[in-house]
């Protein structure tokens, strides 16, 4: 028989603000979570000749684990600066890139996407040691062809999108449209394309024990004429079977483990990199990738309800839109014009990023309830380019 491999990615997020949130109003939630980041690279020791682990990080929480202030503040509870270090290990940690304030990309405005990823690669090069990632996570999974020019630029190799998106070009099997690498093309780039498997990841959130994981993985690859890649991604943080502190209760030590010891001893399930099976196996085969996000428990992912759902959120969104015109214009402007004022450029440096602030999910994703916090910021960033005096760009602009 031949090996099945398996590639696991673990998305980890915060919003701006929201350990401050937590730790002044369920400090345990707060301590569950960072409890969480810490326990990812612990339960590789040991393993890392089987181990493989890839983590896509936010830029928003990269941020806050690598501000000086949090670290001392949370001392106590996880060393942010060792957990850091820990996350830099390549022989059992991957990272993906991934935007900065983790917004969902089709629903922002072009213009602001490229501006997410440039500064998600500062910061990570920075605190990974790194100049190069290879794959790319797309916030909520929320992804559309138009993505693929922008990613390729930015020297992606490939993105990992959900399995009930994915159309193929040519007549091909469900089992090879859903466990092999595919190439997509839009505009004249491409990229390859790393299929998450909706069925299988609903599992793996949920809690689940290697045996039923073993016997269900055999099963979907068992006429597989090729070596499998069985792609499964959620959450690192939420949710009880990650966050539970208790020993053989976690999907570390109750799950993973099991899966590493019996990779080890020869098992039919091998934990790989992405970019190593593609090193060996290559992709194959055309797909195109249907606008759409992954599923949240109560969405389905496409056409992005979740975050679309409500007059609210459309409202917000066209806000964002409007706010987000209105700095390029005035920033074209400025170049265009060559000005030098260090105060204008100041003030569009402050409404960009809270322009890219209010573009986060999360802003969007709890239905109304947290659309205010999008509007405080494009409040600010509509602000500072009040402040600008550089008169009005003319209308062919």
């Amino acid at each position: 028989m031949s090996p099945i491999h398996h590639a696991l990615v673990l998305n980890l997020h915060q919003p701006p603000g929201n350990f401050d949130l937590l730790f002044a109003n369920n400090d345990w939630e707060a301590k569950e979570i960072l409890y969480a980041y810490d326990r990812i690279a612990r339960s590789l020791w040991g393993y890392e000749d089987v181990g493989r682990v890839h983590l896509s990080v936010s830029g928003s929480l990269l941020e806050v684990l690598s501000d000086p202030g949090f670290q001392q503040r949370v001392y106590g509870i996880v060393d942010c600066g060792t957990l850091l270090w820990h996350w830099q290990n390549r022989n059992i940690i991957d990272i993906l890139g991934t935007g900065y304030y983790h917004p969902v990309l089709p629903l922002i405005p072009a213009e602001d996407r490229e501006e997410h990823l440039v500064r998600w690669r500062g910061i990570a090069r920075h605190l990974f040691w790194r100049e190069h990632f290879d794959g790319f996570w797309p916030p909520e999974m929320g992804f559309s062809m138009e993505l693929i020019p922008l990613l390729a630029a930015q020297g992606y190799r490939y993105v990992i999108v959900d399995s009930e998106h994915v159309e193929p070009i040519d007549a091909i099997s469900w089992q090879e449209l859903r466990y092999r690498p595919h190439i997509a093309r839009h505009g004249g780039a491409e990229i390859i394309v790393i299929v998450r498997d909706r069925e299988l990841s609903d599992a793996q959130e949920a809690g689940m024990e290697y045996s039923w994981f073993e016997h269900e993985v055999k099963h979907r690859t068992h006429w597989c004429n090729f070596e499998p890649l069985v792609t499964t991604c959620t959450d690192g943080e939420n949710g009880g079977w990650f966050r539970n502190v208790t020993k053989g209760s976690n999907f570390w030590t109750c799950f993973y483990r099991e899966l590493m010891d019996n990779a080890r001893d020869e098992g039919p399930i091998r934990p790989t990199f992405i970019h190593d099976y593609l090193d060996r196996h290559g992709a194959h085969g055309e797909v195109r990738v249907k606008q759409g996000a992954w599923n949240t428990g109560w969405h389905h992912g496409r056409d992005f309800l979740q975050w679309t759902g409500s007059q609210t959120q459309k409202d917000a969104l066209a806000r964002v839109r409007e706010v987000s015109s209105a700095f390029h214009a005035v920033r074209d402007h400025a170049i265009s014009a060559e000005l030098h004022d260090p105060a204008l450029w100041h003030a569009l440096a402050e409404a960009q990023w809270r322009l890219l602030r209010a573009e986060t999910s999360c802003n969007f994703y709890w239905g109304e309830d947290w659309v205010p916090r999008s509007h405080v910021d494009l409040d600010a960033a509509r602000a500072a380019l009040d402040q600008i005096a550089v008169g009005k760009p003319p209308a062919s602009a």
